[in-house]
């Protein structure tokens, strides 16, 4: 596993912590959690969403050792397998919503964006800009020329 954030906790406890997590945001969809533990959560669902799109055997198993239930791993190798197959990335949203009252801790919401009943609509794709054919360096230099100020020669003797 790569640098996490140890919320106080010790290592066993807090993967352990991590694994229920997305399991159940997987399931349902959208949790409600602090912001610290939903930026974990992030990272390691759309970890699970990616091997559930690449869909082999090799990837099923890895997803099978981290998260709980075969119920769970049967929507994340299907449905959400089918519903994110065109998307590269950022499968989920985090949205904040209040200050716990028992201990003023920041709250968030977690969800999968492109589902029904979303707390927030998704963005349009921004749209890439067109691509341009490379010039030749000769090109490339005489531009650059013409648009560059001349150089300014320095002098030598300092006049009094």
């Amino acid at each position: 596993m790569t640098k996490f954030r140890k919320l106080n906790r010790p290592t066993g406890h807090r993967m352990s912590m991590l694994r229920t997590l997305v399991s159940q945001l997987i399931k349902h969809e959208r949790i409600e959690t602090t912001v610290a533990k939903a930026k974990e959560i992030r990272r390691l669902a759309d970890n699970m969403v990616q091997l559930g799109k690449e869909g082999s055997l090799c990837a099923a198993r890895r997803a099978a050792a981290f998260v709980r239930g075969d119920d769970v791993i049967h929507k994340l190798f299907s449905e959400m397998a089918y519903r994110y197959k065109d998307r590269a990335g950022g499968y989920t949203r985090m949205l904040r919503t209040r200050i716990r009252v028992g201990d003023a801790a920041p709250m968030a919401y977690i969800e999968f964006i492109d589902r029904e009943n979303e707390l927030r609509q998704s963005k349009p794709p921004t749209p890439q800009p067109p691509q341009r054919a490379p010039l030749d360096p000769w090109t490339r230099s005489r531009l650059t020329r013409q648009f560059a100020p001349p150089k300014e020669e320095k002098s030598s003797d300092p006049e009094i």
